[in-house]
């Protein structure tokens, strides 16, 4: 009997210790729109950070991870399905996952990442005092260093074509600032809508004969098949430039840009400053401002152009995928 009263008092204690980690355990639910190299970078970038400032996943934190897989109705069940699970923070992986999040999460703490216009977007009240609840990092493109590095190498072409997802207002909100500021210089933007995936190669195809080169946001519609798009500009031999460095190894020309995985480290920073207490409304939103160039010779050779030694000796990474 007394040896029975004994097991049964050091399990009660195994099972408070085992209650009390799992009360000091801080979760973390990350929803992520689509999978694609940049987005998967910021996701990997929020972990290491997190694991750097001494959250352990599987120890003292859980991380609850899942993907829209590009569909906007999938993105709004996780947002629910999230908050239900009263997570101390949930982190939005580009607009629609943060635009969903922000509608169902009304008094958890939000920090979104690779949202370009969070403003526009409707996510924060401003940039610099977010209010409510939300906060997060910004991946505004620095449009005009993009206009100015095309030009550098092709400075003849008049006409940029760009495919697009018209439902998604990160893609938006770039399109319209890159026609603004083309204008300004006396060049065409040449639109091509793809609202899925599937979409994306024939409205690459209606570039043809209509843009002298193409040009690709940030947009993750079209990112998620950026190999259709230089599938068209290598046998219609119009060379394609890309926002995100992630996408020259993918066959991209070149890309001036910040290296996504920074960017998730940069998020994962923010995160942990709410674990320990921060308020993400008057938290204002960050941005990433170190810009990497990437240069693809071998697909510029195969889109009918060559890149001048001094642009391939001045990049950061010089990419191969030679075919």
């Amino acid at each position: 009997m007394a040896k029975r009263t004994l097991r049964t008092l050091v399990g009660a204690m195994i099972m408070a210790a085992a209650g009390l980690a799992q009360a000091d355990q801080k979760v973390v639910a990350i929803t992520q729109i689509v999978e694609h190299p940049a987005l998967d970078s910021v996701y990997q970038g929020v972990r290491d950070e997190l694991g750097e400032r001494g959250y352990t996943d599987g120890d003292n934190l859980q991380i609850m991870h899942e993907s829209a897989q590009g569909n906007a109705a999938i993105a709004s069940q996780i947002a629910r399905k999230f908050v239900g699970e009263s997570p101390d923070v949930i982190v939005a992986i580009a607009t629609p996952s943060a635009q969903t999040v922000a509608a169902a999460a009304r008094e958890l703490p939000v920090v979104f990442a690779a949202v370009t216009d969070p403003v526009g977007a409707k996510l924060v009240a401003s940039l610099e005092q977010p209010g409510a609840n939300i906060t997060g990092v910004t991946d505004m493109l620095p449009i005009e260093r993009h206009i100015d590095l095309l030009q550098r190498i092709m400075p003849d072409a008049r006409r940029i074509g760009t495919v697009y997802n018209p439902g998604e207002a990160n893609a938006v909100s770039l399109i319209e600032l890159l026609e603004e500021r083309l204008a300004a210089r006396g060049l065409e933007l040449v639109k091509a809508p793809a609202t899925k995936t599937s979409e994306v190669l024939g409205a690459a195809r209606s570039l043809v004969g209509k843009a002298d080169a193409i040009y690709l946001t940030t947009d993750n519609t079209v990112v998620s098949a950026a190999e259709a798009v230089v599938s068209v500009g290598e046998l219609a031999k119009i060379p394609v430039f890309a926002a995100d460095t992630a996408t020259v190894s993918r066959g991209a020309v070149a890309a001036l840009g910040f290296d996504y995985y920074d960017h998730g480290r940069q998020t994962g920073a923010m995160v942990a400053r709410i674990l320990e207490g921060a308020n993400p409304g008057e938290m204002p939103v960050e941005s990433v401002d170190s810009l990497n160039l990437f240069v693809n010779p071998e697909a510029a050779e195969r889109m009918g152009i060559t890149l001048s030694d001094d642009l391939i000796g001045s990049a950061q990474e010089v990419v191969s995928n030679n075919q």
